[in-house]
């Protein structure tokens, strides 16, 4: 075993009081965050030292399941499987929160009130939410802590970025819902709204969750906050004139590669860190375009490719309907591109789920305007700080989330809670 790695398994065992067990497997592994960047991570099974032999494909009560990042130290996350901990002692003084938060900041490195914020606190469970001076981030990351009866750890998870202060854009708050308001009637939309148990659509009026920046001049959309952070904008429609009949034979793609300490010590970038290049663009579409002449021949002019992104070692492609329906959920697809020979080896179609629908009728009729849905609304909007990464900044911006938890029926214009829909 190599120095290194047994050096970890040792500060990891005497760390978290792992007397009672012994090391059933580990892995380097490696993932590129939404900067860009690439992590590499060390994964531990630690099995209970009475757990002689162990053939099921999961692991058994009381493994201790523990993720350390190389570059920082950081333990990423330590479990104990079930909530079940044979581990002599606890790292912490006390679980009182004060404790918590303490061991928190020496832990990740990061500072309470600055960088993450309580928001769930309950006997032996403490959740934390990613916060910058106190205003929450997007994408959010969190952390969590979980104790057993005994005070002994059982569930430590830390995930997120925690950006240092030079990639934040630092500014005061001053937006207001009366300086959206014009963006905010352009964000309602008429959606059919699925009652599974009656097989009927409803339609309404409801508001599609969008940021703001601070000045009220641009936004940024809500999915962009679990979005790559490599993700390219292409949004061309496609169009081919060739179709191609032959039957489409699927590539089994890899979820993860292996990689090698000594990968780990020269922090060998991830090759799905690489910006896509303009002539790896151009491979891309046509690949995309020869794709969609195969998988669907007779849909030329009606998909948009939205986004190139490399995932998995392939560059992935994701296209949506030029034309979408009034359906709360939208149809997408997923093209997986090789990245040395440009041709689509999978897919990925939410059809046949949206395929469901297919038999559920419309409800009611509309009656109410899209402006008179507004007018009701306007009230019930919400409007809340936040810091956000803007992919074409590449820093965080200080916007407002614009969100509704209302919505109006577009029968008769009544105002009802969207989480009363169902």
């Amino acid at each position: 075993m190599d120095i290194r790695i047994k050096e970890l398994l040792d500060v990891t065992q005497q760390k978290y009081g792992l007397d009672n067990y012994y090391l059933h497997t580990h892995e380097i592994y490696r993932e590129v965050t939404m900067l860009g960047e690439t992590d590499y991570l060390f994964s531990m099974e630690w099995f209970p030292s009475h757990i002689k032999e162990w053939k099921e494909d999961y692991n058994p009560e009381g493994t201790a399941v523990i993720t350390i990042d190389l570059q920082s130290r950081n333990y990423k996350s330590v479990i104990f499987v079930d909530g079940k901990s044979y581990a002599n002692g606890t790292p912490f003084q006390n679980t009182e929160l004060n404790s918590v938060i303490q061991w928190m900041e020496s832990e990740a490195g990061i500072v309470y009130g600055k960088q993450f914020h309580l928001v769930k606190e309950e006997i032996g469970d403490y959740h934390f939410f990613e916060c910058i001076d106190g205003i929450p981030v997007s994408p959010g990351g969190r952390m969590e802590l979980r104790f057993d009866p005994e005070g002994r750890l059982t569930f430590y998870s830390v995930y997120g970025q925690f950006p240092s202060s030079s990639i934040v854009q630092e500014e005061n708050y001053s937006l207001t819902l009366k300086d959206v308001e014009p963006l905010a009637r352009k964000q309602m939309q008429l959606i059919d709204y699925p009652l599974y148990e009656k097989q009927r659509l409803l339609p309404f009026y409801g508001i599609e969750e969008i940021y703001i920046t601070n000045d009220g001049t641009a936004t940024i959309p809500f999915e962009n906050k679990s979005g790559a952070g490599m993700r390219l904008n292409i949004d061309q429609v496609m169009v081919w004139e060739q179709v191609n009949t032959e039957p489409f034979e699927r590539t089994e793609m890899r979820l993860q590669e292996g990689v090698t300490i000594e990968q780990a010590i020269d922090h060998e970038p991830h090759p799905d860190s690489f910006s896509i290049t303009d002539v790896e663009q151009a491979k891309c579409i046509a690949a995309v375009e020869a794709g969609l002449s195969q998988l669907y021949p007779y849909f030329s002019g009606q998909w948009i490719l939205k986004t190139l992104h490399r995932e998995r070692g392939c560059i992935q492609a994701t296209l949506r309907l030029k034309v979408p329906s009034n359906l709360a959920f939208q149809r997408k697809l997923l093209l997986f591109i090789h990245a040395q020979s440009y041709k689509v080896i999978n897919y990925m179609d939410n059809k046949p789920l949206l395929n469901t629908f297919d038999e559920f009728q419309i409800e009611e009729e509309i009656s109410v305007s899209h402006d008179e849905a507004f007018d009701k609304l306007k009230s019930w909007l919400e409007l809340t700080p936040g810091y956000v990464y803007d992919l074409v900044q590449k820093k965080y911006v200080l916007c407002g989330m614009l969100d509704c938890k209302y919505a109006v029926k577009a029968s008769n214009g009544d105002v009802v809670e969207l989480d009363s829909l169902e």
